[in-house]
């Protein structure tokens, strides 16, 4: 019968079709590998949505033909030791049976002993490398795996601590593993290490404990100006970037500060950084303390002598005539207007602007004409714009002649001085303006004495709201400054000098709210105690202030790091 004939014959019951389909997917088979997934690519508009096993795509073959099929169900067998019903695998033991008979963590550690450094909270991993980590931190957890041995015999899934008491000095830790057992059956179980914490201060903190004076590097910065000015800047630059943070002692001198630390490679560092925020130049020294000759070993202490610039903000500066040349003849007289790793320079009459590196300025070493000391108030009579406003350098400058008096000769006398100056967008007549008399100044600088006759008689370098700020009811802050936990030494002590330094200090917490470029690189926190009053908020347009979005919350992590870094209105 062929097989027209058989599809054509409604008596064959379709066996011979049977037999034609079978023969054809053998055929195709020898051919092409056959699998379930080309059946559904073929027979179904969309594919399945997961993966079928080997013996579904059989009976999905098989059902395809048309052939019959048998139900198949997973039969169960009975534990060798308990007898209880379970699913058959390679150990014929349930899992019971096979945790009691087998125990994967034989051999593994249960009890470790971790050194601890209560000082700078710190573990020691051996030989010499201290770690630090807060408890129960992800640091800590990969610390203690990594402590346990043996562990590579088994296959660590899972790892938590085991909440212990603070002063118990016992960290637990518990591990989940599993391992390959009898005839390759894989067996899971959980099990708990204890960790013994035992206090021992590392190298660094046992020098400070025995004695704070055996450092190996101190850094002596050093600005030879009659303010401190400098320094509280640079002081604010230091917290915000944590230079200081491996400082043993810091200490105040009178005319800088002085660092100390446990190795020299940290005082190379806060040298590095104090060179990148102002122009210095140093030198370095050192001291042999003890030697052994047999093992050929020296010790050493080193000190980093930096001097920072004398040239600082608002100083006024007669350049020598050959670096005035070599500027592009400008000045003579001019005004430092910022100073970072370089020194800005601007000339008050013509808005004509330069820049020295450290380098350049130790080659001239020039020094300043008059400082923010000497400067002197004076009441703008009128003015009258000359040139109109101009970006130098990222700020905005207006050349104006302004008609001034000075408010000590207020009532006195009717002399006044017509000057030309940078500020025209920040004056205007009735304002007061802080400047240098150079008509009745005293200067013993040689270079000054050259231009005699072409310099003038008034510099006027800033708005001046002291008037402003005496009719001021506030006393506080909304914000307030981090100070470093220094100590003082013996020759700045006196009440003299405190005051001094307060003055000192209250001026330049002035030049942070006048002058949003200076507070720029500086974290500012707001004053939770600061409670605004009702002349302050009515005379807030009238004298600058920092604004609310610009500070910073301060965050108290710790009781430690607050009696640390205690803060200073």
């Amino acid at each position: 019968m062929t097989k027209q004939q058989a599809q054509s014959n409604p008596n064959t019951n379709g066996a011979p079709s049977l037999l034609i389909s079978l023969f054809c997917l053998h055929r195709l088979s020898d051919a092409v590998p056959f699998s379930l997934s080309a059946y559904y690519r073929i027979c179904c508009p969309f594919p399945p949505l997961r993966s079928p096993s080997p013996t579904q795509e059989k009976l999905a073959m098989a059902q395809g033909v048309g052939m019959f099929t048998v139900p198949q169900t997973i039969g169960s067998v009975l534990c060798c030791r308990c007898g209880i019903l379970m699913q058959p695998n390679a150990a014929n033991m349930c899992a019971n049976c096979l945790r009691s008979e087998i125990d994967i963590t034989e051999g593994l550690q249960k009890h470790v002993i971790i050194i601890f450094c209560p000082e700078c909270n710190s573990f020691l991993q051996p030989p010499r490398t201290w770690i630090k980590a807060e408890l129960e931190s992800k640091e800590l957890l990969t610390f203690c795996v990594k402590r346990l041995k043996n562990l590579n015999t088994v296959r660590m899934v899972h790892a938590e601590f085991i909440w212990t008491e603070p002063h118990s000095k016992r960290i637990k830790i518990k591990l989940k593993v599993q391992k390959e057992v009898l005839h390759g059956a894989i067996l899971e179980q959980a099990y708990t290490v204890e960790y013994v914490v035992q206090d021992q201060l590392c190298e660094s903190c046992a020098r400070v404990q025995a004695n704070p004076d055996q450092w190996v590097a101190a850094v002596q910065l050093r600005q030879h100006v009659p303010h401190r000015r400098t320094f509280f800047y640079l002081e604010q630059l230091i917290l915000k970037h944590d230079a200081a943070k491996d400082a043993i002692r810091i200490t105040q001198m009178d005319q800088g500060i002085d660092f100390f630390f446990g190795k020299r490679s940290h005082g190379v560092k806060f040298v590095e950084f104090v060179g990148k925020v102002a122009p210095t130049r140093s030198r370095t020294d050192k001291q042999l303390v003890s030697q052994d000759s047999k093992s050929n070993t020296y010790h050493y202490k080193y000190t980093f002598s930096v001097e920072i610039s004398p040239i600082c903000r608002e100083d006024l500066i007669c350049l020598p005539p050959k670096l005035s040349v070599s500027l592009g003849n400008l000045g003579p007289l001019v005004i430092c207007t910022k100073v970072t790793n370089t020194i800005a320079l601007l000339d008050p009459r013509t808005l004509r602007q330069c820049f020295l590196d450290a380098e350049q300025y130790w080659r001239s070493s020039f020094k300043a004409l008059l400082s923010s000391r000497q400067l002197t108030e004076y009441m703008i009579i009128d003015m009258e714009e000359v040139r109109s406003e101009e970006n130098v350098g990222g700020s905005r400058y207006v050349l104006a002649d302004a008609h001034v008096a000075r408010v000590s000769d207020l009532g006195k006398n009717d002399r006044h001085f017509i000057v030309r100056t940078h500020l025209g967008h920040l004056l205007s007549c009735g304002d007061c303006a802080l400047g240098y008399d150079l008509y009745s100044a005293n200067s013993n600088d040689f270079e000054l004495d050259k231009y005699r006759g072409v310099i003038p008689d008034v510099v006027l370098i800033k708005k001046s709201y002291e008037e402003k700020r005496q009719q001021r009811q506030r006393k506080s802050r909304s914000w307030k400054l981090k100070s470093l936990n220094m100590e003082v030494d013996d020759g700045t002590r006196g009440r003299e000098h405190e005051e001094k330094m307060n003055t000192e200090y209250e001026h330049f917490l002035r030049d942070l709210e006048e002058n949003p470029d200076l507070r720029f690189n500086l974290s500012l926190y707001r004053n939770k105690e600061y409670e605004p009053s009702m002349g302050s908020v009515a005379d807030g347009d009238d004298v600058p202030s920092v604004p609310l979005d610009e500070l910073l919350a301060d965050l108290d992590l710790g009781d430690e790091e607050s009696e640390e870094d205690e803060m200073v209105e």
